[in-house]
């Protein structure tokens, strides 16, 4: 953490900060590499067990800043958590939606391309990246035919599914984070986990590339369900990972992280 601390202080400011929706809480930050565009895309969703007060997008600003560095446009978004007016259910899931279809309207400004993209998210926000790129399964008012679909989704040391977490995120998050976050239990609320939980809706139809860290284990039974349903699945397990230098760019097993999304997410 303090790595990351240290990294987040010394970048430099993002090209702009753009609100997506009615308040500045739904914003985020785009990033856009030195060369000329149009450039392939990054959507970054940080983590922070889901609630105020772990972790804001600025924690993925070091990340967004690697990224653009090599040729990756960056669209590095905020959404509401509990604790936040809205968030939860369905809030924090309309909020991430929103901020991955305001992206046609980024792309006229920025030199966006949309058929190179790729969504990025750590722990919290690796299952929310996978499922904003699960959209195009559920039909409305989720997905529809104009719904923006990525070229590939990478998992950073996050959840694939919900229900089999609760009781463990205590243990990570130091609290009961998914019941309140769901508005109930599994068997309070089937509906709800269904559509939030990724791994109800594979095959996803496009690459998935999956970063291990210390939440490895608990990841091993979704890694094994997308590739058991077919979706090409490549998996990074830098040695000696923990759960935050793996989005520190400036350490070694961060720096392969960097690698693996440049060299493979935007692969046919």
């Amino acid at each position: 953490m303090k790595l990351l601390a240290a990294a987040v202080a010394s970048l430099p400011l993002p090209t702009a900060t753009v609100q997506y929706g009615d308040d500045a809480l739904r914003s985020g930050t785009v990033r856009l590499p030195a060369s000329k565009g149009p450039f392939p895309v990054a959507v970054l969703i940080h983590g922070g067990c889901w609630t105020r007060g772990y972790a804001t997008r600025k924690s993925f600003e070091p990340l967004a800043d690697a990224l653009a560095k090599r040729g990756i446009a960056v669209w590095n978004i905020e959404y509401s958590q509990i604790g936040d007016p809205g968030a939860g259910w369905p809030g924090t899931f309309q909020d991430v939606a929103k901020a991955i279809d305001y992206l046609p309207v980024l792309a006229k400004k920025y030199s966006f391309d949309l058929k190179r993209i790729t969504f990025v998210g750590h722990s919290a926000g690796a299952h929310l990246a996978l499922w904003a790129a699960s959209r195009t399964q559920l039909g409305s008012p989720w997905g529809n035919a104009t719904t923006i679909k990525p070229r590939s989704v990478v998992v950073i040391d996050g959840p694939g599914s919900l229900a089999p977490f609760v009781g463990m995120d205590a243990m990570v998050c130091g609290k009961p984070v998914i019941a309140p976050f769901m508005g109930g239990t599994p068997a309070d609320q089937p509906e709800r986990y269904r559509i939030a939980s990724p791994a109800d809706h594979l095959p996803l139809g496009m690459r998935q590339l999956i970063v291990e860290g210390e939440l490895g284990p608990l990841m091993k039974s979704y890694v094994a369900a997308a590739k058991a349903s077919g979706d090409p699945t490549e998996e990074l397990v830098p040695a000696g990972a923990d759960h935050f230098d793996i989005i520190v760019p400036s350490t070694s097993n961060g720096s392969k992280v960097v690698d693996f999304i440049a060299s493979h997410a935007f692969a046919k």
